[in-house]
């Protein structure tokens, strides 16, 4: 089934939810919400699959998922992070010494909402905050071969780690409601939202692409598209935003933060599955 009248109707739900002062929009119940939503487009499924992407509802992806992964093609890129993660600085520390538990189940706290600086810290600033800290030059965030070879590895030291996003504050609200808005947003030549593609079809074929829910999506990233592409999430949100045509932001921006945020938050309980091979 392609695009059925009934998840158009859930968009304009959706929307009339969250401009209606009958209703109080939270975090949590966003989430339920687009839950329900994907257990009409998808009835049968465990949320627990959610994870899997398009794969959960194809036996033949799910068995070439698992084989590749067995032997991945991208196991360069992750030795190129291991060597990046552990190399010692000039003054004797490493990456490893700025994060809890050495970076072991952390990444699944990312992003989040620092109070001082009030703004949303994502883990690739995270990691650039502490090579300045250390007198080391920070990497772009969009350079496969190092902050993306490196977030590769240091995100699977998280593997299993449950998603915990938390919103405890009126100022992390206010990013994870500026991330919904441009989630929600129409853009580009094609005006088509990340909502359009991922909330209300997801679980659905567009042309021949089974459109992933947006649920279980910010678990698994980096990517590595066809087995070599890397991408990490906000690399994805640029591709995304070319497709529609229109121009795309910049990583790390505020806008692109804030939507990570959101974007997250929705996949809270959900275990982190980093650098992944995805078609």
């Amino acid at each position: 089934m392609i695009f059925p009248l009934h998840s158009r109707r859930s968009l304009l739900l959706i929307l009339l939810f969250m401009f209606s002062g009958v209703c109080v929009a939270t975090p949590e119940n966003d989430r339920k919400q687009y839950l329900d939503i994907f257990a009409k487009n998808i009835p049968g499924v465990p949320v627990s699959e959610y994870v899997h992407g398009s794969m959960m509802l194809s036996q033949d992806a799910r068995e070439q998922f698992n084989s590749i992964m067995d032997f991945p093609p991208f196991q360069d890129s992750l030795d190129r992070g291991k060597t990046i993660w552990n190399r010692t600085f000039s003054n004797g520390k490493k990456l490893e010494d700025c994060f809890e538990n050495q970076g072991e189940n952390i990444a699944g706290n990312y992003p989040y909402y620092d109070e001082t600086t009030e703004r949303v810290i994502t883990f690739e600033m995270a990691i650039n905050q502490c090579l300045e800290m250390n007198g080391e030059m920070p990497f772009n965030f969009t350079d496969v071969d190092t902050m993306g070879a490196l977030t590769a590895y240091a995100r699977r030291l998280s593997d299993g780690m449950l998603m915990n996003i938390q919103i405890t504050s009126p100022g992390a609200l206010e990013k994870y409601e500026k991330g919904k808005a441009f989630y929600f947003k129409r853009i580009g030549q094609y005006n088509l939202a990340c909502a359009s593609c991922h909330l209300t079809h997801g679980g659905y074929y567009f042309r021949d692409e089974l459109l992933s829910p947006t649920i279980g999506q910010a678990v698994h990233f980096p990517v590595f598209r066809g087995g070599e592409r890397l991408y990490t999430l906000q690399m994805r949100y640029q591709r995304c935003m070319e497709a529609v045509g229109a121009t795309p932001l910049e990583s790390g921006s505020e806008t692109l933060n804030n939507l990570e945020f959101f974007h997250s938050y929705l996949s809270n309980s959900l275990p982190l599955k980093s650098a992944v091979y995805r078609r």
